[in-house]
């Protein structure tokens, strides 16, 4: 009886799909994310002084802190998502410098902002752009998350949000002809700040099993 009955439960297992490693994982929305971002150029072109700007140093500096933050918030994010952080719990704190890092670019671009570059005629809509241009990772990224077994879901949100908001950073970054600093802290970089908060409701609604 115990013999079938062990049978019976061995015939109905459902063969269980290894987790990715959280490397692994990482790439992969990098991977995703690349892609997205050249299509979206392909698409919808890219500014036209690109080439000239990148001979700026700290606008190379700017895109580099913000390529440091896709790569650290990805790789937290695929931590977050396992219980014990893949006991790599270092590596989920990456954020943090990354963001250091941007902070000290901008504060230096900020210095060398002189004469101030001239505004540009538009504010919140930058911050709207970068947004809605987030939506498809963040949502691609929540609904991957939602399979795993966060037992640190607000931070994950977090830090998922954040990474889709530097996404549609990067991209407008790259496509809009603005050169005025302070309008990039102001309306690009400073929401990240809800960004943040808002990612940890989502996690908690999202990811919390």
């Amino acid at each position: 009886m115990i013999d079938n009955l062990i049978d019976s439960l061995i015939a109905d297992a459902v063969e269980l799909k290894p987790a990715p490693h959280p490397f692994t994982l990482s790439l992969q929305w990098l991977g995703v994310a690349a892609i997205y971002l050249a299509l979206s150029f392909a698409l919808f072109g890219q500014r036209p002084d690109l080439a000239a700007q990148f001979h700026q140093p700290w606008f190379t500096a700017e895109i580099a802190a913000l390529l440091c933050i896709l790569v650290a918030t990805s790789l937290s994010a695929a931590l977050l998502v396992f219980p014990d952080l893949h006991q790599l719990r270092g590596f989920a704190f990456a954020p943090l410098a990354a963001f250091v890092l941007l902070i000290v670019v901008l504060f230096f671009a900020w210095q060398a902002d002189t004469p101030p570059a001239l505004l540009p005629v538009h504010s919140f809509e930058c911050t709207i752009s970068i947004a809605l241009f987030s939506l498809l990772p963040a949502g691609g990224m929540f609904f991957v998350m939602h399979h795993f077994a966060s037992t640190h879901y607000r931070w994950a949100g977090s830090v998922a949000l954040l990474f889709a908001f530097s996404v549609g950073a990067l991209w407008l970054r790259l496509f809009e002809v603005n050169n005025s600093i302070v309008h990039v802290i102001e309306w690009h970089y400073l929401p990240m700040l809800a960004i943040g908060v808002t990612g940890m409701w989502l996690g908690k609604k999202i990811l919390k099993w």
